[in-house]
Order: structure tokens, then C-alpha cells, then sequence
């Protein structure tokens, strides 16, 4: 896979060399995560029978990591991002590797409670440092291609982990399904420790001898800056503002989308399993374009374009009888979702100074964000009680207005060749 990069004359060999084994360690770090997404759940449910049991666990995990977003970026610009990658890979190795070994001797569910949480606040310290190494990884030119290759990996460790996780649980049990999620980190952490990241430019950290109060006001000073930063440059206000409305409407597309498949259409969950599936290559099949169409268009142009081809594919979902054309459009809709999100990603990594990134990344992620489950929420209520047909065209009606007033901001002109 990571072979098969063409790089041009202006990358190093050895820049080469790095990101490969970086790539390897994300997507193995990817399919880890992935892996947990069905073993936990596959546990609370053999040990419980409970749904409710099931949707508590996956809610105090979401808690946490939105939590752990806030304080993200500051810790991420403050330390070494290898040895952080390296020490998340390692902390989720140790925490999931604990859940087989206690269940030898039977199932003991408040140690899922404790461990989710802390996998998932860790997770989030993770993701803020991978994309503030890429940075450092990869020239500013093949940012973008560099994005989409290891969104596209991402996305099939996301679809493959969830199926390996199933065929583990159904031959030695969930709890072997952890034990190999929790391999898959150690791997991940070996394949980190290849990796020599070029030292970043020196950032503002109070020195050992700070005071408690200065290093308090470092914090709270740390936690502004990222917004402050994106409130300042033009073009990230706006992208942050456009995207806060699209996540509040896009959110609850997958709820919708299985919620049409099973009611509307009367098909089984094989079928759901199926249209998921078709969506995932769609993410797939966009990482792997956004480059070259974002070369073609522009940055501004990209945006927009994928922005409305998703809300084109939400319209239409509601409406079709027919589960092939209900697949293509999931399909559709992600790959869009993939593009325009790679192409938002390497421009927030062009444009902010090295030593504000994780900073910068983690408020994006924060204040874009925030709505998004309120959003999910009242999709999926209007849904049952107007049905899916009405509320899709609305949705995806909106989705079009975001990209048709991007046009008129900043976003428009933003950006570079790629």
C-alpha cells in the first residue's frame, strides 16, 4: 500500500521513508479504534443483554472525548508529538489488553466504564497530534494528496475492523476481539517509533521556572488562542461557521439512512450492513480524488462543490424506493463529505503557524462540532414524526445554501495549488 507513493523530486528520500511508516501506524491505530467500535459493545451485550447498558457505554466514551478536545491542542503544542503519538498508542495498548485478561475470570462490565473513557480521551489526544505531524512529515504541496491517502486507509480500516472484529468475537468471543485491538496499538507504537519527525519551530510554553499563576494563565491564555486564531484569518471563520450549520444537519444522516432502509423499505439489517459498506467506499473513493480535483478547482471552488453534491445526494435519500440507488447516494454523499474534509484539513495545516496547530485543529474540531449531536437529535425526532422523504429535502436543501454562501466569503478565494 504505502509503497506505491510517487513523490516529486523536491521530497526527500527520507521524508519518504517516515511518512510510510507513519501512514502504516495510523491506519493500524485507525483499525484499532475501529475494532473497539464493535468488540465493547459485542461485550456489554453478552455479559448484559441490555441495549440501554450498550448505548450508556457508547455515550460516557463520546463524553470523554469531547472533553478531552478542549485540552487537546494545548497539550499537543506543548509537547513532543512523536512521543505522544507513541505514549496514546501505548496507554490504549495497556487499558484494552486489561479487558481480556480480567475476563478469564468472568465478566466485569465496570471495567468497560472505566476503560472506554479513558481510550477515547486518549484517542482524542491522538488525533490532534497526527495531524499536526503530518505537517511535519510532508511538503506543503502534497499536503492535500497526502490527507487523502490516509483518510482513504482510514476509511478501510474503518470498514474492515468492524467485520474482523465480528468474525473474532463469533470464533473466540469479544473479549479476544479487545485482546486483538489491543495488539493492534502495540504494533502501531513500534511502527511509531521508526519515525523521525523534524524538530518544530519553538512555541511559547512558560520555561521551568514559571510560577503556578503564570503557568494557569499560560493555560487559559493556550485555550483561547486557538480561536482566537481562527476568529482572525478570514477564510478559517468562515469555514468553521459554514461548517458548525452542516455537522447540526448532517449528523443524523446514518441514523436516517438505517432508519429508511428498515421502516420505509422493509429490509433486514444484512441490507443496512450492505449500504454502510457502499458508503465507506465512497470515502474511500473521494480521499483518493481530492487531490487531483482540488488542483483543478481550487480550494474554494472544491469546497463548494462537494458541499453541494452532498446536499444533492441528503435530498434525494428520503425520496428513492429503491435500496441500489439509496446505496449511491450514501456513497455519493461521504465521498463529498471525505473531499471537502480533506481539502478543510490541509488548509487549516497551510495556513497556521507550526506552533499553533494542534491548538488551532482542536478548537475547528471543538466549536464545529458542538451542535452536531443537537442536530442528529432533531433530524432523527423530525424524521419519525414527518417521515424521511420531507426532512432529507430539507436537510440536503440547506446543504446547498451552505455551499452557494460560501461562494460569498473568503472560502472562495482561500487556499493554494495543491
Amino acid at each position: 500500500m504505502v509503497s506505491t507513493w510517487r513523490w516529486s523530486g523536491r521530497v526527500t528520500q527520507h521524508r519518504q521513508r517516515n511518512f510510510a511508516v507513519f501512514w502504516t501506524a495510523q491506519t493500524l491505530s485507525v483499525l484499532g479504534d475501529s475494532f473497539a467500535l464493535i468488540a465493547l459493545p459485542l461485550l456489554v451485550l453478552q455479559a448484559t443483554g441490555s441495549l440501554a447498558r450498550m448505548g450508556l457505554l457508547t455515550a460516557v466514551g463520546g463524553a470523554a472525548a469531547v472533553v478531552a478536545g478542549v485540552f487537546a491542542g494545548v497539550v499537543v503544542d506543548r509537547v513532543d508529538r512523536r512521543r505522544l503519538l507513541i505514549g496514546c498508542d501505548l496507554v490504549r495498548m495497556v487499558l484494552y489488553g486489561s479487558i481480556p485478561v480480567v475476563w478469564v475470570s468472568g465478566p466485569r462490565i465496570w471495567l468497560l466504564y472505566g476503560v472506554l473513557p479513558l481510550c477515547e480521551a486518549v484517542g482524542t489526544f491522538f488525533a490532534v497530534g497526527y495531524v499536526t505531524v503530518v505537517r511535519r512529515l510532508v511538503a506543503t504541496e502534497r499536503l492535500t494528496e497526502a490527507n487523502g491517502r490516509l483518510n482513504a486507509t482510514a476509511a478501510a480500516a474503518g470498514v474492515l475492523g468492524p467485520v474482523c472484529a465480528g468474525l473474532v468475537a463469533a470464533w473466540a468471543g469479544p473479549a479476544s476481539a479487545v485482546g486483538v485491538d489491543a495488539a493492534s496499538f502495540g504494533v502501531s507504537a513500534a511502527c511509531l517509533l521508526l519515525v523521525r519527525i523534524p524538530p518544530r519551530p519553538a512555541d511559547d510554553r512558560p520555561g521551568p521556572t514559571a510560577d503556578r499563576a503564570a503557568r494557569r494563565a499560560g493555560l487559559w491564555r493556550d485555550l483561547r488562542t486557538g480561536v482566537s486564531f481562527l476568529y482572525g484569518h478570514p477564510a478559517l471563520r468562515s469555514l468553521t461557521a459554514l461548517l458548525f450549520v452542516f455537522s447540526f444537519l448532517t449528523l443524523g444522516l446514518t441514523d436516517l439512512v438505517i432508519y429508511h432502509v428498515k421502516h420505509d423499505l422493509g429490509h433486514d439489517d444484512g441490507t443496512v450492513g450492505t449500504v454502510m459498506a457502499c458508503g465507506a467506499l465512497g470515502t474511500i473513493a473521494g480521499s483518493l480524488l481530492v487531490a487531483r480535483i482540488r488542483r483543478r478547482f481550487g480550494f474554494g471552488w472544491t469546497w463548494a462543490g462537494a458541499t453541494a453534491v452532498c446536499g444533492l445526494a441528503f435530498a434525494g435519500l428520503g425520496w428513492t424506493r429503491d435500496v441500489a440507488v439509496v446505496a449511491g447516494l450514501s456513497a455519493t454523499f461521504l465521498g463529498c463529505v471525505g473531499i471537502a474534509g480533506t481539502c478543510s484539513m490541509s488548509l487549516r495545516q497551510e495556513v497556521t503557524p507550526e506552533p499553533l496547530l494542534g491548538r488551532v485543529t482542536s478548537a475547528f474540531w471543538a466549536l464545529h462540532y458542538s451542535a452536531a449531536p443537537i442536530g442528529a437529535a432533531a433530524l432523527t425526532w423530525s424524521a419519525e414524526r414527518h417521515g424521511t422523504a420531507p426532512v432529507a429535502l430539507v436537510a440536503g436543501g440547506l446543504c446547498v445554501v451552505i455551499a452557494a454562501v460560501a461562494l460569498f466569503t473568503p472560502v472562495r478565494r482561500s487556499g493554494r495549488p495543491s
